[in-house]
């Protein structure tokens, strides 16, 4: 005799619930983005940006950078893998102006969710000097010439943060109150480097810093000092025999101790200007990207690092 063996009711309405539940949680991740491990594919044009996605994002992103360890990022060019990979992304966080080739890039990729960092804060135009002669900071940034290094101030770069954040959110809500967490935290500390930056050079002997590249405006600005950069915006062009002329008068004037260079671009005009001026040479790092020798540094860290060599050339009353 045959013998069938029955299937309880119970377990057989549960089962089918428990595949429905699968084949709506599968769908459900497809319709919301994602790499195929289930998380959110972010692509960030650069290290700060690359920086916010991480520590916002978690586990629940993967994140990747056009712009490589190493690589200066105003120099950057797209390959089309790039563009179709830009493609292929949830998510694709770049500040526009800073880097041409992105902006191309972006606009040919057509990717639904796209933040430009340029319109979460606020950009100013910032000079190079206090000559009219000379070029200002971000000039071909823009139409207004806008200086893009907004991250090197920790408040802009907190309202940054609080973007990038509601943009993750937006694109995978299914993880919104942990990405709202995370940018909680992020903001917080930032808050404390802020009162470190206020703190360390709120009462210093000079107010003045000689820079190779003029990234350091807003910088300069939030806390009171002077930027004098020796190029603009771009830190290999070569500054004229009247800039270095006046930079000497300034170095003078101002008891400015210390030329900084940065450690993506040559030091060539920085030491040149240092010896023609008795002067030392540091760096001030305007953290565009991380260098392949930074050892896991990183925003934090370098910006700490530049907080001590700035209290050190500026001096103490």
């Amino acid at each position: 005799m045959n013998v069938r063996r029955l299937i309880p009711t119970a377990a057989l309405t549960g089962a089918v619930a428990l595949a429905a539940t699968a084949l709506t949680a599968c769908s459900g991740a497809a319709a919301e983005g994602g790499d195929k491990n289930g998380k959110l594919d972010v692509m960030a044009s650069f290290y700060p940006l690359q920086y916010l996605a991480e520590q916002i994002g978690k586990d629940h992103v993967k994140v990747d950078t056009l712009t490589k360890p190493g690589v200066e990022p105003h120099d950057l060019e797209i390959t089309p893998k790039q563009t179709a990979r830009l493609g292929e992304s949830d998510v694709v966080l770049y500040l526009k102006t800073l880097q041409p080739a992105v902006d191309k890039a972006v606009a040919q990729a057509g990717v639904k969710n796209t933040v430009d960092a340029a319109t979460l804060t606020k950009l100013e135009k910032h000079a190079t000097s206090g000559h009219d002669d000379h070029a200002t900071e971000g000039e071909g940034h823009g139409e207004a010439g806008a200086d893009p290094h907004v991250w090197l101030d920790p408040n802009k770069y907190a309202e940054i943060a609080k973007g990038v954040g509601a943009a993750l959110r937006k694109a995978d809500p299914a993880h919104a109150a942990d990405y709202a967490s995370n940018t909680d935290d992020l903001v917080a500390r930032l808050g404390a480097l802020d009162t470190e930056y206020k703190n360390g050079l709120g009462d210093t002997a000079s107010k003045t810093f000689i820079t190779t590249h003029a990234a350091f405006g807003y910088l300069a600005e939030r806390y009171g000092l002077d930027q004098e950069g020796i190029s603009g915006v771009d830190p290999e062009s070569e500054p004229s025999p009247a800039r270095m002329k006046d930079l000497q008068a300034i170095a003078k004037k101002d008891n400015v101790s210390t030329v900084f260079f940065e450690t993506l671009a040559s030091d060539k005009t920085a030491k040149t200007l240092a010896a023609d001026t008795g002067l030392k040479t540091d760096v001030l790092d305007p953290l565009e990207g991380i260098t392949t020798a930074s050892q896991g540094a990183d925003y934090f860290e370098v910006m700490r690092s530049n907080l001590k060599n700035l209290q050190k050339a500026l001096g103490t009353k």
